[in-house]
């Protein structure tokens, strides 16, 4: 049976008994729940929807550069805070911790590059713009050792934590905790909607409104593209956008990701999950919805104090039902992006795509650790040696899911300044000076390790045993 308001007092109650949520967690907890229960899901009529304008969804090129002025610059670093969303696992790379600490490239992690960059733009201009990093529960106690490495650097770190909230168990309605689940597993991180709330009530907003800073910039720390845009942030400043979501054209392969469309005259990121069936395809095709959501966000640092002191921010409510140990159970989420209606002058940025550079999995890996990629100032450049402007298409099998075992897999990265597309299927090894070009596919079918000799050069081959080669 699907569970409704009256089913809230007894979980109040239960919520109330759990010692290990804060006040504001209880709250914050019963008010989404709340929400969830009344059913108030806001509707999207499909014949409303309108394609942003350009001074909605600002092309980049249009916004003003910013002039060589170095004291032009720092004025505006000094109102700026980064903020890297850090509370994801490196679990689905086979990875135990933070994923912000996989070595990326040249032995340098995540975490690494992201310093590296703040460092560089601090030493330049000489500012101090911080860097804050909001951990989950799962990611926080690695976190604080690993950033005691930086603490020879001049770039100010700060973590937080976001929320903790309690799984619920689907069939009873009431908190996992409650029953008995006092592990880990017992508990959810909200989403990444939860940054405003969180950043507030760890009372470190407050702290950087003192200081004068006016904007964060928020992003996934596995994003390689989202570094500091002095374009964007002054755009911001002077036209006083409250919002800014960084988009960017669709290819075939983001067709499931948010895109921003006009509603009711104001500017609001559509998911896939709003979307009624008859629709998806639409929402799908790359002619009517052409961008699509980096989750590179800029926001007004007193738009946000305000908006959570009113308790403005009622995003849509993503439910997330899992099964754990064999139990049932649902996670309410949210989403930072969608805020972006709730903010006054909020706009899209069409950004190029080179702004976003996600390593979700190992194929990712190969890309930015390969020559189609050089590494200057912690930021990863494109080669342009490259002419075609979409980065080839790699699937790699099960055998290189995990970090440890794509690494043991390949001598050194193979050339693929040249390559259009791979897939890699079976127990296949690359020696090292290896070079792709074209479109290559690697079966091993035999049972028996297929190997790439060193230097081999494969160009638009199906390779299916050594007598390919």
């Amino acid at each position: 049976m699907a569970a409704t308001s009256e089913n809230l007092p007894q979980l109040k109650s239960a919520v109330n008994g759990l010692t290990e949520m804060s006040e504001n967690e209880r709250s914050g907890f019963i008010n989404l729940v709340s929400r969830y229960l009344s059913g108030e899901a806001h509707h999207i009529e499909w014949s409303k929807i309108q394609t942003p304008t350009d001074e909605i969804v600002v092309p980049y090129e249009k916004m003003a550069s910013v002039s060589e002025d170095v004291s032009e610059t720092k004025n505006l670093l000094d109102k700026l805070v980064v903020l890297k969303l850090n509370g994801g696992l490196g679990t689905t790379m086979g990875c135990t911790g933070p994923k912000s600490v996989i070595e990326v490239r040249d032995v340098l992690t995540f975490l690494d590059l992201i310093v590296i960059q703040i460092e560089n733009l601090n030493n330049k201009y000489g500012c101090k713009v911080p860097l804050v990093l909001m951990n989950s529960f799962n990611t926080h106690d690695d976190t604080q050792k690993i950033v005691e490495k930086y603490t020879n650097s001049n770039v100010d770190i700060h973590t937080f934590n976001q929320s903790k909230y309690p799984r619920v168990v689907a069939d009873e309605f009431v908190p996992w905790p409650s029953k008995g689940k006092t592990d880990k597993d017992g508990w959810y991180p909200p989403g990444h909607g939860d940054v405003f709330p969180s950043l507030m009530n760890s009372g470190k907003l407050d702290a950087f409104l003192s200081q004068g800073k006016e904007y964060v910039f928020v992003a996934n720390s596995d994003n390689l593209g989202a570094i500091v845009d002095l374009t964007i942030l002054k755009h911001l400043i002077q036209n006083k956008n409250e919002y800014c979501m960084e988009v960017t054209p669709k290819t075939l392969a983001d067709v499931k990701g948010g895109t921003l469309i006009s509603y009711e005259g104001k500017v609001q990121l559509l998911e896939i999950a709003q979307v009624p069936d008859e629709h998806v395809n639409e929402f799908k095709s790359i002619e009517k919805f052409k961008i699509f959501n980096t989750n590179n966000l800029w926001v007004n640092l007193k738009a946000i104090k305000k908006l959570v002191e009113a308790d403005a921010l009622k995003m849509e409510i993503i439910p997330n039902p899992k099964e754990v140990d064999g139990v049932k159970v649902l996670q309410l989420e949210t989403a930072a992006g969608a805020a972006i209606r709730f903010f006054d002058n909020a706009i899209g940025v069409n950004v190029p795509r080179s702004r976003f550079l996600p390593v979700k999995a190992t194929s990712d890996l190969l890309l930015v650790q390969s020559d189609l990629y050089t590494l200057v100032d912690g930021f990863v450049t494109r080669n342009s040696a490259r002419t075609n402007p979409s980065n080839p298409s790699i699937e790699l099998g099960p055998e290189f899911k995990k970090v440890s075992n794509f690494l043991s897999r390949f001598k050194s990265i193979p050339s693929i300044v040249e390559l259009d597309s791979l897939k890699v299927s079976g127990d296949v090894s690359f020696g090292s000076s290896v070079v792709l070009k074209g479109k290559v596919t690697v079966t091993e079918k035999s049972g028996v390790k297929l190997e790439i000799p060193d230097g081999a050069m494969v160009e638009n081959k199906d390779i299916n045993g050594p007598e390919d080669l």
